[in-house]
């Protein structure tokens, strides 16, 4: 069933930013396909079509790839949402822990992409967003392997934009900031805690907290996302919301030393 109106592809589509974003791409006259690991009982937005998908499996990337191919003939955007948050000092987190982290939020984009790069470049154009982070150009305490993966996706999309370009694709990257999503309280908790970091890591719990509390609604992060697959001159990066706009800015203006003590104020670390 082939259709006249682009086709974007949305994983990690059942809550928060995915949900929201499926909704702005059909608003935006998109046919939407959103994933989850299980959908089933699971209500889609209106116009939204739900698929399962692991980006953690191989087989599951690849089928569900050709299952929107197959039904609907192309696919003109990708939107790499899926991933998973991380917490605890990084002697907190276990080597298999780093991997299982990384196997959703780095290695997921990439069968993700892999899957789609033939289709897309056989039909002459596409774009594929990646939904990275502010702090996928900073650092943050407590959130290493989250922080690791989100600078992994960031080299990764801006060498392979320069590699598929000439073949009418772009890889973009959305950055958003803290934003009101059940993110935090889904996050994987250190496997091997220690406690010497317990208070650290309560203090970390309760600036994140506060952070997720005030952060953006996932519809300014959704605004973006579109904006990306629509724009006529596409950017490389997009921040989402004023506060990413701010740490974008000053991880490039201000200097490291200031930089460096304004994250530990920020973390509430000493000196």
């Amino acid at each position: 069933m082939a259709t006249t109106r682009p086709v974007a592809l949305v994983t990690g589509a059942s809550s928060g930013i995915g949900k929201t974003t499926a909704r702005a791409l059909v608003a935006a006259g998109f046919e939407v396909i959103g994933t989850g690991r299980k959908t089933s009982g699971l209500t889609p937005p209106a116009g939204v079509t739900y698929l399962d998908l692991d980006v953690a499996g191989d087989e599951s990337a690849a089928a569900a790839v050709q299952q929107v191919i197959d039904r609907f003939g192309r696919i003109d955007v990708l939107v790499n949402n899926a991933g998973i948050g991380s917490a605890g000092a990084v002697e907190e987190n276990s080597v298999a822990q780093a991997q299982s982290i990384f196997n959703i939020n780095v290695f997921g984009v990439i069968r993700m992409t892999k899957a789609v790069l033939p289709h897309m470049r056989a039909q002459g154009g596409g774009r594929i967003i990646n939904i990275s982070s502010v702090l996928g150009i900073t650092p943050q305490p407590y959130m290493a392997l989250y922080v690791a993966a989100k600078h992994a996706i960031e080299g990764y999309s801006e060498s392979l934009d320069h590699e598929v370009r000439e073949h009418g694709v772009r890889v973009l990257l959305v950055q958003p900031a803290y934003t009101k999503t059940g993110f935090d309280a889904n996050a994987a908790q250190p496997d091997t805690p220690l406690p010497l970091y317990a208070e650290r890591r309560r203090i970390f719990d309760e600036v994140i907290a506060a952070a997720m509390k005030d952060g953006d609604d996932p519809a300014v992060v959704a605004k973006v996302i579109v904006t990306a697959a629509t724009d006529p001159k596409p950017k490389l990066r997009y921040t989402a919301g004023p506060l990413a706009s701010r740490v974008s800015t000053a991880r490039r203006l201000v200097p490291a030393g200031v930089f460096d003590k304004q994250i530990r104020k920020l973390n509430r670390m000493p000196g």
